[in-house]
């Protein structure tokens, strides 16, 4: 498994910078992630966001494609809902062919009514239609529907969906799931199963709510507004549009640190690179697990608090992840005496 870094390009008010000088310093981490040996670097869509959350993820991973020579580019996700299939099929294409076939597409339902509105979309046959534009998006590289055809055939596919429902339909398209949980992963190879694939291909990926430091201690009062902005607007963004009330508003000083007792992740862990090695590794075991995405940045977060994430995740978290595999791997093997 490798690792990766998504942005989401947020530049909220309290922290804003220039329009031209956001993207482009978010163009300079990417290569920084690229140059110290990361994974992978994936963006994400959404619309209307105030903060103006970036609305065309392969727009900009044409600019990462071209500013890159090894890492993988991503979409965590893109919402082919919002897209005409043969727009998506194209634009998706010539990102492999810049990036010299590095793409890995995750395609998602999307959960905002207001960003279906903005595209003449129907909401509430989002899970049914996302199905069948994915079906036609590869088809139409499948059939050379569109021209040119994307560099690697096929393109690795994945499905940002949740719940057993959604994993069982990533099994059924024959995608990899976006999603790292054991429970879901039964239904999901359940799927694979339904749809004719071969359920040993069964392939996870997810993001993670971990942000690496020297000193989590000292950086979690410096991240905490920001996470709670990234909160609120997502909350409230899940009820723009409908009858259901807005929920309150967080503070900076609503969320728990250290992690949940039970195990569970919270909304955001700051960790050392050793403390997310054992966590990781603990929730990760025994599924086949592709890629672990780690947020680059919070909501704007302090620049010396980004450069440092970035080059913990990409430099020393991928040697602590192997020696926890190795050393998993060499207990196995040792025999129990009888």
């Amino acid at each position: 498994m490798d690792v990766g870094l998504l942005f989401d390009l947020r530049n909220p008010a309290a922290w804003h910078r220039p329009w031209a000088d956001h993207y482009a310093r978010s163009l300079e981490y990417v290569e920084e992630a690229d140059r110290r040996g990361a994974g992978g670097v994936w963006f994400t869509e959404h619309h209307l966001f105030e903060d103006g959350y970036l609305p065309q993820p392969l727009t900009f991973a044409a600019a990462a494609a071209a500013r890159t020579r090894r890492v993988r580019i991503g979409t965590a996700v893109v919402l082919p809902n919002l897209h005409r299939p043969a727009q998506l099929a194209e634009d998706a294409a010539l990102v492999d062919l810049i990036s010299g076939g590095r793409l890995e597409i995750g395609f998602g339902a999307g959960y905002r009514v207001p960003e279906y509105r903005l595209f003449g979309a129907d909401f509430d046959r989002r899970f049914r239609q996302v199905e069948a534009n994915i079906r036609e998006v590869r088809r139409l590289w499948e059939e050379g529907g569109i021209t040119p055809g994307p560099l690697q055939s096929p393109v690795p596919l994945w499905g940002g969906f949740y719940g057993p429902r959604g994993a069982r339909l990533a099994g059924r398209l024959g995608v990899g799931l976006l999603h790292i949980n054991h429970r879901t992963y039964v239904p999901y190879r359940e799927g694979l199963a339904e749809g004719g694939h071969d359920p040993d291909t069964a392939r996870v990926s997810d993001l993670l709510p971990v942000i690496l430091a020297d000193d989590p201690e000292a950086a979690w009062p410096r991240v905490a507004p920001h996470l709670a902005h990234q909160m609120n607007t997502y909350q409230q963004g899940s009820v723009e549009g409908t009858d259901l009330p807005r929920p309150p508003l967080l503070k900076a000083g609503d969320f728990p640190q250290p992690p949940a007792a039970d195990g569970s992740w919270s909304l955001l862990e700051i960790l050392t690179p050793e403390d997310a090695a054992t966590r990781i590794y603990e929730r990760v075991r025994g599924l086949p697990v592709r890629h672990l995405i780690f947020w680059a940045s919070i909501a704007g977060m302090p620049d010396d608090l980004v450069v440092r994430n970035i080059e913990l995740i990409s430099e020393r978290l991928p040697a602590l992840l192997a020696e926890r595999a190795a050393a998993d791997t060499a207990t196995a093997r040792v025999p129990t005496r009888g």
